[in-house]
């Protein structure tokens, strides 16, 4: 199983170089250069099979350039109760009517970005072995609140690394930010950017594709790699989470095997709904993919207009890792749903870059709504969402994980659709207190966020996670703002370059 490029197909590379790389030279991501099958015989063996020995089949299709000892290795590192407070790594609850919620955020950092950060490094590092590779990586990432601490958790003193990651100053909550400006590790830097995440997001893919600073780290015996999920690294790990999911369900007797079920997503760079597609592609019977998003909803709109146009207000809200205009793994997509047409891809994403619009053809949208669904809510609904949901079930949504319940409760409403549902629940509430309280309570007034996270313990009755309780007694390390244009410089700075 080779690599290609969205934008040149030409490009043929194993998965530890797309993994080491993380983007490819042309601005293009590496993409598998075919999907790989699981028959039903090999799903009902799944369902005998821990989370980590699901995770090495998964990978198995995926990654054949590593043995299976060295895919061992890293599932055997990050799959277990040491970075997670669940031996079943993911978490699937009781019925809310015919859906279930599939808790992704038991790791450290509690967000779904750990299912696939804490095994990353591990990947990374493999990678780089497999290639030979001596330079020290310089990781960069861009983040709207979980990325960037997941990754640098997940990062933090890995020997020939160094990470730095940027995130906008007003559009992460106060517990993700105090997150990141605590972080330990010799080897983690961290910035906020005066913008938004599009801006953090734009800068780094063009640091990364700038020639001249690549020479500039070669030269110093550096390279560039990346955790966002740009990097085919992030991604895998996240299909692994759906088909184990099924899996799980059908061991459990929740659905037969082969019986279909839909799966919801909160999305804003359409990752975790793309993962779930490659999921439903290997042969995981799932239905329909609904994509939720918040009132940021580019994605709602492109679905079912075939319009991706980021020229709109950009809105901050209660589900700020959702607050995203340019969602980077729809190049994915649209490469496969194009039949691998490089050519369209550059057009559309030229387009994108230069007027921030772009239309797909009839064939492609009729391509799109035949696999997938789009809703939006805003705040309101969300918030009206989770304390609906508490009220009827005694179960506390996160911000996120509330628009996608909203989404989905819109879609049965307007389809009637009774399937069997599987939604992706992204953060653990605590990660979002004080708008989770609001929800619940109203505005908790001259409150600080630990006197609202224990007030939400007792709200909830869930534990508080030790990782965010920890953090009231650490040190803040980083605090220091930049504008977008100053981020090269602040990386080579940082590297010890000379600009």
């Amino acid at each position: 199983m080779n690599y290609k490029s969205t934008r040149d197909s030409s490009l043929n590379v194993t998965s530890a170089v797309a993994i080491a790389q993380g983007i490819s030279a042309d601005g293009g991501l590496f993409i598998p250069e075919s999907i790989p099958q699981i028959t039903m015989d090999e799903l009902k063996a799944l369902a005998d099979m821990s989370y980590r020995e699901r995770a090495n089949v998964v990978f198995g299709k995926f990654l054949t350039d590593f043995t299976a000892e060295e895919i061992a290795y890293c599932t055997s590192g990050a799959y277990n109760t040491n970075n997670f407070d669940t031996e079943n790594i993911a978490e699937l609850t009781g019925a809310f009517g015919d859906a279930q919620i599939l808790e992704l955020w038991h790791g450290p950092t509690c967000a779904f970005k750990d299912m696939a950060l804490q095994i990353l490094p591990y990947l990374l590092t493999t990678s780089l072995k497999k290639n030979g590779e001596d330079k020290k990586v310089v990781i960069l990432v861009a983040t709207s609140g979980d990325t960037g601490k997941a990754a640098l958790e997940g990062f933090k003193d890995v020997p020939g690394t160094e990470i730095m990651v940027f995130y906008p100053d007003h559009g992460v909550s106060s517990m993700q930010k105090r997150q990141m400006a605590t972080q330990e590790g010799a080897n983690v830097g961290v910035c906020a950017l005066d913008g938004n995440f599009d801006d953090c997001q734009n800068g780094v893919k063009m640091i990364f594709t700038d020639p001249a600073v690549k020479e500039k780290l070669a030269a110093n015996g550096m390279m560039f790699s990346s955790a966002n999920s740009i990097n085919w690294g992030r991604l895998a790990p996240q299909i692994v989470y759906y088909v184990s999911a099924y899996a799980e369900m059908a061991k459990r007797g929740d659905i037969q095997f082969g019986e279909t079920v839909n799966v919801v997503v909160p999305t804003g760079n359409f990752g975790n709904i793309l993962a779930a597609y490659y999921a439903k592609n290997m042969g995981v019977p799932i239905g329909k993919l609904i994509c939720a998003s918040n009132i940021n909803k580019v994605l709602t709109d492109f679905i079912e207009t075939g319009v991706y146009d980021r020229n709109r207000d950009f809105y901050a809200t209660v589900s700020p890792s959702m607050d995203i205009l340019i969602s980077s793994n729809l190049e994915r997509l649209l490469y496969i749903l194009t039949g691998g047409d490089d050519a369209q891809i550059r057009d559309w994403f030229g387009k994108l870059a230069k007027d921030g619009k772009y239309e797909v053809t009839d064939e492609i949208k009729a391509k799109l709504t035949s696999d997938f669904v789009g809703g939006f809510c805003d705040d309101a609904e969300t918030k009206k969402t989770i304390a609906d949901f508490k009220a009827k079930y005694g179960y506390t949504l996160d911000t996120h994980t509330a628009v996608a319940v909203k989404v989905y409760l819109d879609y049965i409403a307007k389809t009637g659709d009774k399937t069997r549902t599987i939604i992706a629940s992204t953060a653990s509430p605590y990660k979002f207190s004080a708008s989770v309280l609001d929800a619940i309570e109203g505005v908790q007034e001259g409150t600080d966020e630990y006197a609202q996270v224990a007030r939400l313990a007792e709200v909830s009755g869930l534990p508080v996670p030790p990782s965010l309780a920890a953090l009231k007694d650490k040190p803040v390390r980083f605090s220091e703002v930049i504008a977008k244009e100053a981020m090269e410089a602040y990386v080579l700075k940082k590297l010890g370059i000379e600009g």
